[in-house]
């Protein structure tokens, strides 16, 4: 698909489909908007009329215009009101103004909103952000895919002036949201620890990269108990993957991000049952799916700062090589653990790679993971968990979820509570008691970074939907992978 922008407004425009943004309480027709009616015959007082389109955040409406004029048919979007304008509902109507674009075979999309906070730059591109994963479509695994679509084929940005660099920018980091949703979407029998390999190996050629693959023998002179432990009821072997991007000079930061790799989740030999979603599983690395993505992302846009992209990738599966209900396992810091559930082996497998991180000597470390279902519960499906170790931190990741448009709730850390996950012969045991289930998973995982300022963000909930939300159609989000680029960019 093709964007541009341009200084032509919708009175000027000629094309396919024309998608005009209305603030809420001002849905009227005057000036510009009065001429753009005569020459439309009407249609688009008319469309207002019938539609009784009042501008409200997610409504629309389109319709065909008749009597041979230079545009085919009008789209209204709604935008809400003025004062609450943001890049997110531009994403929101993007999406909506190109998905009825594309259904109505419109080959050329007009498209013409306010500009957000007076900045053409930033509204170009959050326009260009909602089209393109409003459009995204997965079909790979259909033989026949239900719905052919990709008509649309050129966006004219009516009104902001050409903006490249916005719309390249746009581009390189829904590149990395679709990369993550197709890990996350693909089946555990397609992403296993071997192919996620493949993939940094791959990355790393294409965007420069540097890459390093630690195989099990390495893992184990590192001391790796926890992941290994996680690691060794699988036939397939487990891979601890390490990208990372470095800018041409100094860098003014090193960051490392860290991303839960369960390529599948049986349960362990605590098995899940049926009907607790064990059929989900492949979810599991959304995590590490988005730590890929934000890769891609990043090494497109070559912010100067330094970035490690860390993900400890295997599966957990049972067999006679499966860890125990009650075994005790070594951490590569040397701390203890006692496996009291092997369902709760995400934060065994982040214990290893936070350490990891922090032996590299970065300024700060994030990890991401689909890591509790209590998080889903306080939470919802929609908002992701934030802990940290220090406030700055903190505020740096929800000024980054703001501009991104993903949503975080900063949760405690409330110290007290690591009494649950005390052991009477073991440092501590990797899971406590039920209420509080996603506090204390951060507590055990705030037990492998010593001294870095830490986040830790469970994206449990957002990392999939069931049905379609905004420019998020079923299926994987790609959730955290716009929040850790804006947050790079920005840190």
């Amino acid at each position: 698909m093709e964007f541009r922008g341009t200084t032509t407004t919708y009175s000027d425009w000629s094309g396919d489909a024309l998608a005009i943004g209305f603030l809420e309480d001002k849905v009227e027709l005057a000036g510009d908007l009065a001429k753009l009616d005569e020459k439309l015959a009407g249609t688009l007082g008319e469309l207002i009329e019938e539609s009784e389109f009042q501008g409200k955040s997610g409504s629309s409406a389109v319709t065909r215009v008749g009597g041979g004029c230079a545009i085919r048919k009008i789209i209204l979007v709604g935008l809400g009101t003025a004062d609450r304008l943001s890049a997110e509902n531009l994403r929101q109507a993007g999406s909506t103004a190109a998905r009825i674009a594309d259904r109505e075979k419109c080959k050329i999309l007009g498209l013409q909103f306010p500009s957000c906070h007076d900045d053409p730059a930033a509204t170009a591109q959050a326009i260009v952000e909602g089209i393109e994963l409003g459009l995204f479509k997965d079909t790979r695994f259909k033989s026949e895919p239900d719905d052919k679509g990709g008509v649309l084929q050129t966006v004219e940005l009516l009104g902001l002036g050409d903006q490249p660099e916005a719309i390249a920018r746009a581009r390189q980091i829904v590149s990395g949201v679709n990369l993550a949703r197709e890990l996350v979407a693909a089946p555990a029998n397609t992403v296993t620890a071997i192919t996620m390999a493949e993939l940094a190996r791959e990355m790393a050629a294409e965007y420069g990269l540097e890459v390093e693959i630690l195989e099990k023998e390495e893992c184990e002179k590192l001391g790796m108990g926890a992941f290994l432990g996680v690691a060794q009821a699988s036939d397939l072997p487990p891979k601890f993957i390490h990208l990372t991007y470095k800018p041409e000079g100094s860098p003014r930061r090193k960051l490392a991000i860290v991303g839960k790799g369960l390529t599948f989740d049986s349960g362990g030999l605590n098995l899940k049952p049926s009907g607790s979603g064990i059929e989900t599983m492949k979810m599991d690395m959304g995590g590490s799916a988005s730590t890929f993505g934000a890769a891609k992302a990043i090494a497109q846009l070559k912010p100067d700062v330094e970035v490690h992209f860390i993900a400890a990738v295997t599966e957990n599966m049972i067999s006679g090589r499966a860890m125990h209900p009650g075994d005790f396992l070594t951490a590569s810091n040397g701390k203890t653990i006692e496996v009291n559930n092997t369902d709760a082996e995400g934060r065994l497998t982040l214990a290893d790679a936070l350490v990891f991180a922090e032996n590299l000597g970065v300024d700060a470390i994030v990890d991401l993971a689909t890591l509790t279902g209590a998080c889903v519960v306080a939470l919802g499906d929609e908002i992701a968990g934030l802990w940290s170790s220090e406030d700055q931190l903190a505020e740096e990741f929800m000024a980054a979820s703001a501009t991104s448009g993903e949503k975080f709730w900063r949760m405690p850390l409330e110290q007290k509570y690591f009494e649950g996950l005390k052991s009477l012969h073991a440092d501590m045991k990797n899971t406590g008691p039920r209420a509080g289930g996603a506090i204390t998973a951060a507590l055990f995982l705030k037990e492998f970074v010593k001294e870095t300022p830490w986040v830790h963000l469970d994206i449990a909930g957002p990392v999939w939907t069931d049905k379609d939300k905004g420019y998020n159609a079923a299926g994987a989000t790609g959730f955290g992978v716009r929040t850790l680029v804006h947050w790079v960019l920005g840190a």
